[in-house]
């Protein structure tokens, strides 16, 4: 054959081999349309929460432990009244009836079951209603059905109006506020002010509210149950180091300046333990040195709302129990106070070589001043549990519970009967040990007795009086149910059963659980893996971890039911797997577990994340392992980046938001908590330093997207600067969205920042293109009265 024929036959039929190989790949390439993000954005809450029916029940307490509910409907909402005694449960009054007499006074359209207003007060007597509409207060009597106006225009109270920044005194008659860095109370029915401190100065004030990361104006006390005394202190910020951030705007940006702590720091902020007399203004001192700006519970002193944590009276108001936490949380005791002179007794102290914590969204101990006991949490024995002890000799009087399982919250003390009521998760055998359930015991630890029975994570309501309780109870893959029981856990009225049907005829679908060993190969790790509704099981999909590694919260946000996990499914739904693991470091386990990553935060449960994929891909062989993406916000966004740092041949793409990237730049209480006090060794470097992202960024390999608010005032933005510098010193690509007036969640462009993380992943994960400025919309669910 000739040579040129033959050479050009060869160059010829190359060509058409790579052509078509270049036409094969194009044929497959996933395309991603303006039809996909709809279909995503249909699973994004404000899609799925208005079509499921009958989901919750927030009760409203009255005199007699009755109490009425608004629940959602397909039709709209109903108004249900419920009597525990009798067992009844019955429509709150006739709806039809109310609306046609509503519309006749307004002028205005109601329908029966889109009244417009969600709460309402009963009478005295039970017999009438009052609720505001239309821009008046009505009256309404269900038995005559007559409705009234009560007054011109429906106006809140000046001491409502005032209530974001006040605290109500337990009587209902004062307000205890802050001005000029003292504290006063305000009469509620006279509006008459009276000052209580007058030594109060800047970055020295009495109740003040700041923990670094967070903040606000109102104060933080714990009233005495006869309306008479706070229980307050002064807090010394003074030698603070202070926190700055400025505006972005048309002329001169405006600055920010608060007090704000870091790790190492020589001055952190203190408390100066005062009790108030109301009556006749006097500060009395406790008498011992100031204490650090720490709690039992979480990294401030004021964990929900403007409650002084950790500070408990006595019924007489002689007496006030407290416990002062050390720097390093290491160490807690506990002292009584005589709330006259001031005069302190330290009952007993518990000490630990990683850092203490009460419990799971509450402290879990109580003073029982009349009894002369405290009940006390501990993680001794590796779980959770309670601890009686004598509140005089401060010598331990009987572990109440034990056992591999731990307790996360004491509900109620009944301690005429000497009954404890709590949540525990881990004790029934064969069930996800996340899944929350009501027992009770008696204080000897005698009668231990589950009280929601049922598989799956219950979420409890006690009533006033703690004789009966609302349990609400379902799976991340089962629809709620709701039911009444007494203080034995007898089933007494059968409230509400979820209705999902509206939602599944959608498309719609719950995820999968998952249980994936951790990398030891022993431990059984939870989760949730989300799945496209129009998953090809012999199609490879791109596999996407969303993670926060705590360690004081993980992955999952709940453990219960949920029409919407963020933008899980939403992701998935544009041709991905999605899994959110429940790594180790992370609480509601044992100590052990959560302890994992005490010292070295840097691992964010990233062994743990890898492994699992790894189990879960030979599983499903869908997923494709060759394409993995991460993301987290937060201490999530500083694991993303650590992701793609340390695991740079394993993870391909990752947006990391608002990360605390290198935690000597985040606030003093959470690192000296997880990571230990800031020392330096005989090399110069601190114990912090091996954990900040920035001297890791050389090593980045994919697609990095960093994104951070320039107002964020809980993790400031020079967290993810830092991350910037490096990468620019290594000369790496990579991808930045600034908000430059943002705070740490993005506010109103939280959507935006969506969107963009869902074009980042379809891009350079899937291989795409998105559809170009995808638009997210958000709306409000009509059910509910704007």
């Amino acid at each position: 054959m000739n040579t040129s024929f033959r050479s050009g036959f060869f160059v010829l039929t190359f060509f058409f081999t790579c052509a078509s190989s270049v036409l094969a790949q194009q044929a497959v390439a996933p395309v991603v349309t303006t039809a996909d993000y709809q279909r995503a954005e249909k699973m994004l809450v404000y899609n799925t929460s208005p079509l499921i029916d009958r989901a919750s029940v927030r009760a409203n307490w009255l005199p007699g432990e009755r109490f009425w509910y608004r629940v959602l409907t397909a039709a709209g909402s109903e108004f249900i009244l419920v009597d525990p005694a009798r067992g009844t449960r019955k429509i709150a009054f006739d709806h039809q009836k109310l609306a046609s007499a509503l519309s006749s006074a307004t002028g205005q359209n109601y329908e029966a079951f889109r009244l417009p207003f969600m709460t309402f007060n009963y009478s005295p007597d039970g017999r009438s209603i009052t609720f505001s509409a239309a821009g008046k207060s009505w009256k309404y009597n269900a038995e005559t059905n007559n409705l009234e106006a009560n007054s011109a225009a429906a106006t809140e109270s000046p001491m409502r109006q005032r209530s974001a920044t006040s605290v109500l005194s337990p009587d209902g008659q004062r307000a205890a506020f802050i001005r000029n860095y003292n504290l006063w109370v305000r009469d509620v029915t006279t509006n008459q002010e009276k000052q209580l401190t007058t030594d109060g100065i800047k970055d020295f004030g009495y109740a003040t509210d700041n923990a670094g990361w967070k903040r606000s104006e109102s104060p933080v006390v714990a009233w005495s149950p006869d309306s008479k005394k706070i229980a307050t202190y002064q807090q010394d910020q003074r030698n603070v180091s202070d926190m700055y951030l400025v505006t972005t705007n048309v002329g001169k940006p405006k600055l920010e300046a608060w007090k704000y702590p870091l790790p190492g720091d020589k001055d952190i902020a203190t408390i100066h333990r005062v009790i108030i007399e109301v009556d006749n203004p006097t500060v009395i001192r406790l008498k011992l040195p100031p204490d650090p700006h720490r709690g039992t519970l979480c990294d401030d002193i004021s964990c929900s709302g403007n409650e002084f944590g950790d500070v408990q009276w006595s019924s007489d108001a002689l007496r006030v129990a407290f416990v002062s936490t050390s720097r390093d949380h290491k160490q807690e005791k506990v002292y009584i106070a005589d709330a006259t002179t001031g005069t302190i007794r330290e009952v007993f102290q518990e000490n630990v070589a990683t850092q203490f914590e009460s419990g799971q969204g509450s402290s879990n101990w109580r003073f029982l001043p009349a009894t002369n006991e405290i009940i006390w949490y501990s993680e001794r024995d590796n779980w959770g549990h309670l601890y009686l002890y004598d509140a005089e000799t401060g010598k331990l009087k009987n572990q109440i519970t034990k056992g591999d399982w731990t307790i996360t919250k004491l509900l109620k003390v009944d301690e005429k009967n000497r009954t404890l009521y709590f949540l525990a998760g881990g004790k029934e055998v064969g069930r996800n040990p996340y899944f929350s359930h009501l027992y009770k015991v008696k204080f000897d630890g005698k009668g231990l007795t589950l009280l929601s029975p049922e598989d799956g994570n219950h979420q409890i309501s006690l009533s006033p009086s703690g004789r009966y309780f609302i349990d609400t109870y379902s799976k991340q893959d089962v629809p709620p149910v709701v039911v009444l029981r007494n203080a034995d856990g007898k089933l007494i009225a059968n409230l509400e059963k979820a209705d999902i049907s509206r939602l599944t005829a959608t498309g719609w679908k719950a995820p999968t659980p998952i249980v994936v060993k951790a990398k030891d190969g022993q431990t059984d790790l939870y989760g949730l893996m989300f799945t496209p509704t129009n998953l090809d099981p012999n199609k490879k999909y791109p596999i996407i971890n969303y993670i926060y590694p705590g360690p004081q919260g993980g992955s999952i946000r709940s453990w219960s039911f949920e029409v919407a996990n963020g933008d899980n499914q939403a992701l998935a739904e544009l041709g991905f797997v999605v899994v959110a693991i429940e790594g180790s470091c992370n609480p509601l386990r044992s100590k052990s577990f959560h302890d994992l990553c005490y010292g070295n935060m840097h691992e964010n449960t990233l062994p743990d994340q890898v492994t699992g994929m790894k189990q879960l891909a030979a599983k499903y062989p869908y997923i494709d392992l060759d394409k993995v993406g991460i993301w987290g916000h937060s201490g999530g966004g500083y694991a993303t980046a650590a992701a793609m740092f340390r695991f740079p041949g394993f993870f391909k793409v990752g947006i990391s938001e608002s990360g605390n990237h290198d935690n000597r730049n985040y606030e003093d209480d959470w690192g000296e908590r997880y990571i230990g006090l800031l020392t330096t060794g005989p090399d110069g470097k601190s114990n912090y330093e091996a954990q900040a992202n920035q001297n890791y960024a050389k090593n980045l390999k994919g697609k990095l997207m960093l994104a951070h608010g320039m107002l964020d005032d809980n993790v400031p933005p020079y967290n993810t600067l830092l991350v910037v510098e490096a990468l620019n010193k290594a000369n790496k690509d990579y991808d930045l969205v600034i908000f430059p007036n943002s705070r740490h969640g993005y506010g109103g462009f939280s959507y935006y920042m969506m969107r963009r993380r869902w074009d980042y992943f379809v891009k350079h994960l899937l291989g795409a293109t998105p559809p170009q400025e995808y638009e997210l919309k958000p709306k409000q669910d009509m059910r509910n009265p704007i």
